[in-house]
């Protein structure tokens, strides 16, 4: 059980997040709060659970307090709604199906002699309040990451959190992942899923070995994309730093991460922006087809188990396990296929006599449709992804000078992110800051083609009429 040093550190995090915002300028400060009580602060169940609300942790503490703070101060930067029409859908959907959850759970459910509870209204409460926690960094980043400036800031951060993470995921390697336990008094996951290749997989403050390894990814390709970019002196010293993170990512045994690295890291340093922004389209359009092909149970899963076991036989007995979950799981959702089946674990398979929970749920998308249904699942992925087409339809109209370098590299990082939610849950409040910030870029860019266009249809006619 999490020790009182991380409750303190909980409850000490609103004042981080107020000095920061008080010091720094505020995209800048945003960032870093959201990035920092990311990586330091304790995980679940080191929670705050007050009665009639959902568990306040570091996930969505920092972002209520920054969120809080700009509306105190009046600085909202703009709309608190997207301006597209379907970003405001996708949004308040998000938020507000949880009520449409509810509605369709009001009876209880049994597994033998085992029973969960029906869902009432303060559900319904706990559960879209629950939601408009998760999404804030996404309105953060939309209205005040929304600049060139800002995302070259965000790469700049992702790069020196990797900086200060090494060292300790370094520690972890050789002494195995103890920080943790030492610091905050408890392991916040399985030991055994640390052991990788005869040394250890480091885990540091996060949830997960693939959580540390994924933001360290994160941290290689925001390397890479600033060396390219660097102008001026420094450009080594720029080198020097992606090339250490790079083997830093390598010695961290995570092949998934590893497999991302070698597909991005190329995109990043030889391809225009724009093709970057394609290839991110496609990524996500994958990501999001394979719940929608598995659902229609059109996914090959014996061919690629198959491949899977030719190439190692310990991988493809995981991924059998796997896909056994996946089909239990969504045989359970087409119960209740369009809101989903809420909260208490309604969505899982319990033992009949002890209520233990009998199916695993690893990817993020799963465990959407189970609880929120297709409805949920469809609004949390595609506002997720509708940042990639706003900014695609942006910059098609836009010179290729005129659009920040930074766009791609951070499209390519929201779209690989999503990409992984099908095998892992690596949804973090970075993943929502990129999605704002990628949005309300669009947004801006959107806003500016108009004016152009005017400007350049009324020249002739000025034109004209001087003579």
């Amino acid at each position: 059980m999490p020790n009182q040093i991380a409750f303190l550190a909980l409850a000490a995090s609103p004042i981080f997040v107020a000095v920061m915002m008080s010091r720094l300028r505020l995209d800048r400060a945003i960032i870093w709060s959201l990035m920092l009580c990311y990586l330091f602060l304790p995980e679940p169940p080191a929670v705050f659970d007050f009665p009639m609300m959902p568990p306040l942790d570091k996930h969505n503490i920092p972002a209520l307090m920054a969120f809080a703070l700009t509306l105190w101060r009046k600085d909202t930067g703009g709309p608190l709604l997207p301006q597209s029409g379907l970003g405001k859908v996708l949004l308040l959907t998000f938020v507000f199906s949880p009520v449409m959850t509810v509605l369709n759970n009001g009876e209880p459910i049994y597994f033998g002699i085992i029973g969960l509870p029906a869902l009432g209204l303060k559900d319904a409460a706990a559960l879209v309040l629950e939601q408009f926690l998760m999404v804030l960094p996404f309105l953060l980043g939309r209205q005040h990451l929304a600049s060139g400036g800002a995302m070259r800031e965000l790469l700049r951060a992702l790069v020196v959190g990797g900086l200060i993470y090494t060292p300790l995921m370094l520690l972890e390697m050789r002494v195995s992942p103890q920080l943790n336990n030492w610091v905050y008094g408890y392991f916040q996951h399985f030991f055994a899923q640390t052991i990788r290749f005869g040394g250890y997989r480091p885990i540091v403050f996060l949830y997960h070995g693939i959580w540390v390894a994924f933001f360290l990814m994160t941290s290689v390709v925001s390397a890479w994309a600033l060396w390219r970019w660097h102008e001026g002196a420094g450009k080594i010293k720029a080198l020097a730093v992606a090339g250490y993170l790079t083997l830093v990512l390598v010695m961290a045994k995570s092949l998934g991460a590893l497999i991302f690295m070698v597909l991005l890291v190329p995109l990043v340093v030889l391809l225009a922006p724009r093709t970057q922004l394609r290839i991110a389209l496609l990524i996500g359009a994958v990501a999001l087809a394979y719940p929608i092909l598995k659902g229609a149970d059109l996914v090959p899963q014996e061919q690629m188990l198959a491949q899977a076991e030719k190439i190692d036989p310990d991988r493809a007995g995981s991924l059998r396990f796997r896909f056994q979950n996946e089909d239990t799981l969504l045989e359970r959702a087409y119960i209740k296929p369009v809101f989903g089946w809420g909260s208490w674990g309604r969505n899982h398979i319990l033992d009949p006599f002890s209520g233990a929970i009998l199916t695993v749920t690893d990817g993020f998308w799963i465990v959407s449709i189970g609880t929120y249904g297709w409805v949920g699942f469809l609004a949390q992925f595609g506002l997720l992804l509708w940042p990639l087409v706003l900014i695609w339809r942006a910059m098609s109209r836009q010179r290729a000078d005129a659009v920040s370098p930074f766009v791609g590299p951070l499209s390519l990082m929201l779209a690989i992110n999503v990409a992984d939610m099908i095998p892992n849950a690596t949804l973090t409040p970075l993943t929502w800051l990129i999605a704002g910030a990628l949005t309300g870029y669009a947004e801006r860019l959107r806003e500016a083609t108009p004016r152009r266009h005017q400007a350049a249809s009324a020249a002739p006619l000025r034109r004209r009429t001087a003579i």
